[in-house]
């Protein structure tokens, strides 16, 4: 019994010495690893660096797009201005001519990171999507529902990816069956079958192709050569991205959806629509497309996907492609 003491204590000896001598070692990592609050819980972002307000060079533009939302405008935009942002940020609203409140309420958001906009007719989700971009004076642009089927709180950790240098383009997706509320059956199945479809056409592999949250840098969504106004702009987008071999880095994220009686708009002709879009765009011919696909490993994301945006129909200028009404 005490030749096995002894031969114990040098183990504890040694092990303890093991554990002071790492302790150096944690304490660093500690410092270069934060702990970020992301929504109701936390999160170990990795990063070489310490990311806080104003130390990145990334400027978030949240583009929130208005029809006749005045039981919701209000609370939007208060909720999308109170998450903490772990970069700058601003938050551009355009009301797409709505007959309701909502320009009244608007009228009366008093903050110097919001801008206002108003189509004097209502154009469509698309055109005034491509309105709040054309103001945007941020890197990287997020659309942003002004009905809160999304939560604000999720928008910091879909920023994360690209502050550590993960990815440039992030979608906050929903998962089937899992944080999410769907009124509907068929809005749910049709959503995983158009995904299921986009996915076969592209050779990609997203989860949810019509999230509204789509973390995009600006200069890349204004370089698409975008056709649509109305929800198909969302849809082509993402066509778009994928069809170059741009494939979105996905963070999970909250959904709770509305009722056509509470205010929702799309049906089952904006899901034709779709269809169409996802084909028009797969079966576009570009002798130039081989250049994306030779595209050499850069850690540059933004810039491998610009130049492999080039290789489609695209434009070359970096002006917003609409003019706002």
């Amino acid at each position: 019994m005490a030749a096995a003491r002894s031969l114990s204590r040098p183990g504890k000896r040694h092990r303890a010495r093991s554990i002071r001598s790492s302790a150096p070692a944690r304490r660093e990592l500690e410092n270069r690893t934060p702990l970020v609050s992301v929504g109701t819980g936390s999160a170990l972002v990795s990063s070489s660096r310490r990311i806080g307000p104003g130390t990145s060079s990334v400027k978030l533009s949240i583009l929130m797009c208005a029809y006749n939302e005045e039981r919701t405008i209000s609370r939007a935009v208060s909720e999308v201005l109170a998450v903490s942002y772990p970069c700058d940020m601003e938050l551009i609203v355009v009301d797409d001519g709505s007959t309701d409140a909502t320009a009244g309420l608007l009228a009366r958001v008093s903050d110097p990171r919001v801008t206002i906009h108003r189509h004097p007719r209502n154009q469509g989700k698309g055109a005034a999507l491509l309105s709040a971009a054309s103001l945007a004076s941020g890197t990287h642009i997020l659309p942003f529902d002004a009905d809160l089927e999304y939560s604000p709180d999720d928008i910091a950790r879909i920023i994360w990816p690209v502050l550590t240098g993960r990815c440039d383009v992030v979608y906050g997706a929903r998962i089937f069956g899992l944080n999410t509320v769907y009124q509907t059956y068929r809005y749910a199945v049709g959503n995983r079958l158009l995904t299921r479809m986009a996915n076969v056409l592209f050779n990609a592999y997203l989860s949810d192709l019509h999230t509204c949250l789509k973390l995009i840098p600006l200069a890349i969504f204004r370089s698409l050569n975008l056709r649509e106004s109305g929800f198909g702009l969302d849809t082509e987008v993402t066509a778009l991205l994928l069809r170059t071999g741009v494939r979105p880095f996905e963070v999970p994220v909250s959904y709770y959806s509305r009722s056509h009686d509470e205010g929702k708009k799309i049906n089952w002709r904006d899901a034709m629509a779709c269809v169409s879009i996802l084909l028009r765009v797969r079966l576009v011919r570009s002798s130039r497309l081989h250049a994306a696909a030779a595209l050499p490993a850069a850690p540059d994301h933004a810039a491998r996907d610009r130049v492999a945006l080039g290789a489609l129909n695209l434009r070359d200028d970096t002006q917003p492609n609409a003019v706002t009404g």
